[in-house]
């Protein structure tokens, strides 16, 4: 396929699913464009193209409300990921965000690679700056003894554990976990296997008076 096929292939495809849907059900754009997004679920995950959140979870426009970067990252200092997620909890409302990290993560592989090499200079690239963050967290973990799988494996669930607990210290979910009045934000912890399709929920965590 050439350079110019692949693109077309995507409209083509979408001209094909947009029929399919219509088919289904007649007014389902035309209702989408007539009212306001109300998804439930902020999906934080990675630019991957193997994990397209609306695909893997069967979801229709409108389902999820979605951010991706490169391995996952929800970092204290990026604005662009805090002012989805302020809008997600203020704006649109949703009640669950889950954090997807994936198997076999080229990111974590990155990190893994770059903390092996510690004297070693990083070249002062973005990619690089951004897994800054991913890298200093591989330099804690016990990783001797595993083989590569197995060190990324232990890389991606930390990174989930670590962008989890930036999540749930980030200003939007601390002020509304404080807010008796305000909707009760549930935080995932989810792992996607590349290897069998399936989602596994790893952690939650709750609002402290959630019951």
């Amino acid at each position: 396929m050439s350079q110019s096929d692949a693109a077309q292939a995507l409209i083509k495809a979408n001209e094909e699913w947009t029929q399919r849907v219509i088919d289904k059900i007649p007014d389902f754009f035309e209702r989408s464009a007539a009212t306001d997004q109300e998804p439930k679920v902020l999906w934080i995950g990675c630019a991957d193209s193997r994990v397209p959140a609306s695909v893997v979870t069967a979801s229709m426009p409108g389902d999820i409300f979605a951010h991706t970067n490169i391995a996952n990252q929800f970092p204290v200092s990026d604005d662009n990921a805090h002012a989805v997620l302020n809008f997600a909890v203020n704006a649109v409302g949703v009640e669950h965000v889950v954090l997807v990290g994936h198997s076999i993560c080229g990111g974590a592989q990155a990190a893994i690679e770059a903390a092996s090499h510690p004297d070693v200079p990083q070249p002062d690239d973005p990619l690089t700056r951004w897994l800054t963050p991913l890298t200093e967290l591989v330099r804690t973990l016990d990783l001797s003894g595993l083989s590569f799988s197995e060190a990324t494996e232990k890389v991606v669930e930390a990174n989930i554990v670590m962008q989890v607990d930036n999540i749930c210290k980030s200003d939007p979910i601390v002020a509304a976990w404080a807010d008796p009045c305000a909707k009760k934000v549930i935080v995932h912890g989810w792992l996607y296997d590349l290897a069998t399709g399936r989602i596994k929920e790893l952690f939650s965590r709750h609002p402290p008076s959630y019951s």
